[in-house]
């Protein structure tokens, strides 16, 4: 059992009523207290207003004039601490970024595990994902420099700073919770908004504007991931 004064509160939003079901029960287990779900994104923002929830979790595509992304945006500029998850049946790269550039703190597939789930909810209010032999040091530092970056989005600038550092993409992919396809997608908009070729020009770019460090133990990962996106 979770004990009460641990214990979170959540406001679901889907299209389809049969996924608030399966959606409620699980969250509870979670130590989350589902207080109110909706079907639209307009109702789900009043009632974001309405309860104050701890965490937000949406589908990207959903019925009516406003989608998932929009609605997270929206939710993100009345509530900048929310704390988003998009859970959706949409896990193409296009709908990731979509979701992550909205301000989702995660992306989940609805054709995940549980467990997966269930790592993605504690991951957003830990925030504990750190780097091997960087004690201290979060991997957010690149978001908050993402402002003075050529166009980059937040997950971007994430994942320059580690690639730029020596990391696998399969190693950068873990530490982010995407998949490797996805940190691909993102190293492809990289080099196209930087104007490099490859993960060399992008890592010396990165090194040159103090985005990452030289002097970082990567302990064996400094093999890039082959195919596609390098």
């Amino acid at each position: 059992m979770i004990a009460p004064d641990t214990r979170r509160s959540s406001i679901i939003l889907d299209s389809h009523p049969l996924w608030l079901d399966a959606l409620e029960p699980f969250l509870l287990e979670s130590g989350i207290d589902v207080v109110a779900r909706a079907t639209s994104p307009d109702h789900a923002l009043e009632l974001l207003a309405e309860h104050k929830p701890d965490l937000f979790i949406t589908e990207l595509r959903l019925n009516g004039k406003m989608g998932g992304a929009a609605c997270v945006r929206e939710a993100m500029r009345r509530f900048p601490t929310l704390n988003v998850i998009v859970l959706s049946g949409y896990d193409d790269p296009i709908s990731i970024e979509e979701a992550l550039s909205a301000g989702a703190a995660a992306f989940v597939s609805k054709s995940a595990r549980p467990d997966d789930l269930a790592s993605a909810v504690r991951q957003v209010f830990a925030h504990s994902v750190y780097l091997a032999n960087r004690p201290q040091r979060r991997i957010r530092r690149a978001s908050r420099q993402s402002d003075r970056l050529p166009g980059l989005t937040r997950r971007e600038a994430e994942i320059l700073e580690l690639v730029a550092e020596g990391y696998s993409n399969g190693r950068v992919a873990k530490m982010l919770w995407v998949t490797d396809q996805t940190v691909k997608f993102h190293l492809s908009n990289i080099y196209r908004k930087l104007g490099v070729t490859n993960r060399t020009e992008a890592t010396h770019w990165a090194l040159t504007n103090e985005l990452a460090s030289e002097d970082t133990d990567q302990s064996g990962d400094q093999s890039a991931a082959s195919g596609g996106a390098q």
